[in-house]
């Protein structure tokens, strides 16, 4: 056991196991914050070995200013340092293990509706009104309206992540047999599917890029970068505010997807698959979701209670 090493040095350690691990640059920018907040907690630089429990939740008491579900994201990136640190006979204990994981609240569920997903793809194509010469009022068309609405249609019918839409390819979407395959997380490879419509889209967005590459991104910037997962949440977050759709999000098109797959009479497990869960537990409560539909739909067009039998 080496006691001589310090938290920095830790640190340094464990993010190239991570890079070489390939955790995803959203995660490990993730937990690097929340190194460097435990980090100028500790105000020094301590053996890793000598940070004791009382330490951490001395640091997590000191967060009252953050939501619980920010604060177990920062108890999920000391555990993950922790659980390296063990491995690699850094430290003798896992101390995060004595530390309670927070426990967020649950955000109410709010998918899409059909109007809203119309509204969005509409607020594609051009931008807000304005006025010109103080009598007219116009808009302009927007020079990324194909691939916005290649973005939305493949968000809505597959319910995929925004880290995951950022990083599929051309080469990852098979047009003939309408699928795409998708990097989820842990560097797991899943199919999902699309439909005709959306299928159209994609290829339309493509024409209007005759020199890419099959390897290159699928949704590039208009300088023809990668699309990242932070400027994929802003274009969602302004579309939905030209739509006049409150709270716009790219979850929230994950939550539609599910959702709207249970209603139309999809499969339990199969959602789960395509979504890329590890257990059916999300699937759950989406399928209450979807069964409370039911029982509401019922309520309004049950025949005896329309009858008055």
């Amino acid at each position: 056991m080496n006691n001589q090493i310090t938290f920095s040095q830790a640190l340094e350690g464990y993010l190239l196991y991570a890079d070489a691990s390939r955790l995803s640059p959203h995660t490990i920018a993730d937990y690097t914050n929340t190194f460097r907040k435990f980090q100028d907690f500790l105000s020094d630089d301590p053996p890793i070995n000598e940070i004791t429990v009382d330490q951490v939740r001395q640091f997590m008491a000191a967060q009252d200013h953050i939501s619980k579900k920010t604060l177990l994201n920062y108890h999920t990136g000391l555990s993950a340092l922790w659980t390296w640190a063990t491995e690699e006979e850094v430290v003798e204990h896992h101390i995060i293990k004595r530390v309670p994981r927070p426990v967020p609240e649950k955000p109410a569920i709010k998918p899409y509706t059909r109007d809203d997903v119309e509204a969005m793809l509409a607020a594609c194509k051009s931008t807000r009104p304005y006025d010109f010469a103080e009598t007219t009022t116009c808009s302009r068309s927007r020079p990324t309206a194909l691939r916005d609405k290649a973005i939305i249609l493949v968000l809505v019918d597959t319910g995929v992540r925004a880290s995951e839409l950022c990083r599929i390819t051309i080469e990852d979407v098979d047009k003939r047999n309408k699928r795409i395959f998708i990097w989820g997380k842990g560097a797991k490879e899943r199919i999902v599917y699309i439909s005709a419509s959306t299928t159209r889209a994609i290829w339309r967005y493509l024409t209007t890029r005759p020199e890419a590459r099959p390897d290159d991104p699928l949704f590039v910037t208009q300088e023809g970068h990668q699309l990242r997962r932070d400027t994929l949440c802003h274009l969602i977050i302004r579309i939905g505010r030209r739509a006049g759709i409150p709270n716009a999000n790219v979850h929230r098109f994950r939550h539609t997807f599910a959702i709207n797959f249970l209603r139309n009479g999809g499969n339990a497990y199969t959602l789960q698959r395509l979504l890329g869960h590890s257990t059916l537990d999300m699937v759950k409560t989406y399928l209450k979701l979807a069964q409370q539909d039911d029982s509401d739909n019922h309520r309004h067009a049950s025949p005896v209670a329309n009858w008055r039998l």
